[in-house]
């Protein structure tokens, strides 16, 4: 209880974006990093065509490594 509230456990919180569980396992987070970067990959794939292929290249390295290195201070 915290200033006349109670305040009820909970498996998993986000902080900074960050699905933290539990058992600090990170098991949600990187299925969700997973999936959001599936789609977004998906969805890049219909740029290809009006691209060449080093533009496409650094288009998906610069998105893969940013999804990567988010909040890389664990």
């Amino acid at each position: 209880m915290i200033d006349s509230v109670v305040v009820q456990p909970t498996d998993v919180v986000r902080d900074l974006g960050v699905l933290l569980d539990s058992e600090l396992s990170l098991k949600q987070h990187v299925n969700r990093t997973a999936s959001t970067c599936f789609y977004h990959l998906r969805r890049l794939r219909q740029l290809k065509r009006h691209m060449n292929v080093e533009v496409m290249e650094r288009l998906i390295s610069a998105f893969v490594f940013s999804r990567l290195d988010y909040c890389n201070g664990f």
